[in-house]
């Protein structure tokens, strides 16, 4: 996938950018980050309305859930759909998670990444108005022009000439570009299907909220598609407790295929985040 990248420290230069100076010993043998999704959905499946708007229809435990995941990873990822329409900062609001990161050798706050193949970003959200932690976005060279000289200043740019972003490109820059080991994703569903589909999921955290939403067009957690998935995703259910109304389930998801961190060691060192 051959990229272009606009970072905010080079002074608004385009850099010519391969996919293949990654790649070059095979699909295979690349490193990527570990991946845990979490969401939050009702009993019939539903994760918000048809439209897309934010709903807020979970406990505390589990906004408090939500935060004690993203303080887990090197990098928090977002798709262009979730930070538009929840318009938050992706930080990390309890004193006490930051010091455990700091504790681990992570800095105090995850690195922010934003996934948006038409670019299309709203430079006025709250998430540019603070510069806790670098921004990264990956698009396409189809967001505007006007948009990437608004933020400019604001975030690294990593513009792709395809229609549509290469994920597993993605999490190779993350991983050797960045150091990100640990990636927690917040969805939205459309991200969290690509990210499945190829199979580049490692967990799911999930919440089942006691609600029931209906709506034929109402988005589940593979999103708004009638189609069935590329192939089925088997999970293993790794961890269940029960909070009020609210069951939190964590999954892990296997993809024998795809090369990763040394997996025995790696979750040796995911439960000492965890401790």
């Amino acid at each position: 996938m051959k990229s272009v990248v606009l970072n905010k420290n080079a002074a608004g230069i385009f850099v010519p950018r391969s996919s293949n100076a990654l790649g070059r010993r095979g699909r295979n043998h690349v490193k990527l980050p570990f991946v845990a999704v979490t969401f939050a959905m009702t009993v019939d499946g539903k994760v918000t309305t048809k439209n897309y708007h934010s709903v807020d229809f979970t406990s505390r435990e589990d906004k408090a859930h939500l935060i004690r995941q993203r303080a887990l990873g090197d990098a928090v990822l977002v798709g262009h759909g979730t930070i538009e329409n929840d318009n938050v900062r992706l930080g990390i609001p309890r004193e006490d998670l930051r010091k455990e990161r700091i504790a681990r050798g992570q800095p105090p706050y995850p690195i922010r990444v934003i996934v948006s193949s038409k670019g299309r970003i709203n430079p006025r959200l709250k998430i540019f108005e603070t510069d806790f932690a670098p921004i990264i976005i990956f698009s396409t060279t189809r967001m505007p022009l006007k948009t990437r000289e608004q933020l400019r200043g604001k975030a690294t740019l990593y513009l792709s000439q395809a229609r549509r972003i290469d994920l597993h490109w993605m999490l190779q820059k993350l991983r050797y570009d960045f150091k990100v080991k640990y990636v927690a994703c917040e969805g939205g569903p459309a991200l969290f299907r690509s990210l499945l589909e190829q199979g580049l999921v490692d967990q799911l955290n999930l919440t089942i909220a006691p609600f029931l939403f209906g709506g034929e067009n109402a988005p589940t957690l593979t999103g708004g598609s009638v189609d069935f998935l590329l192939r089925s995703v088997r999970c293993s259910l790794k961890e269940m407790r029960v909070v009020g109304d609210e069951c939190f389930l964590t999954y892990r998801i296997r993809h024998p295929e795809r090369s990763r961190l040394p997996r025995r060691s790696f979750m040796r060192r995911l439960a000492r985040r965890k401790a």
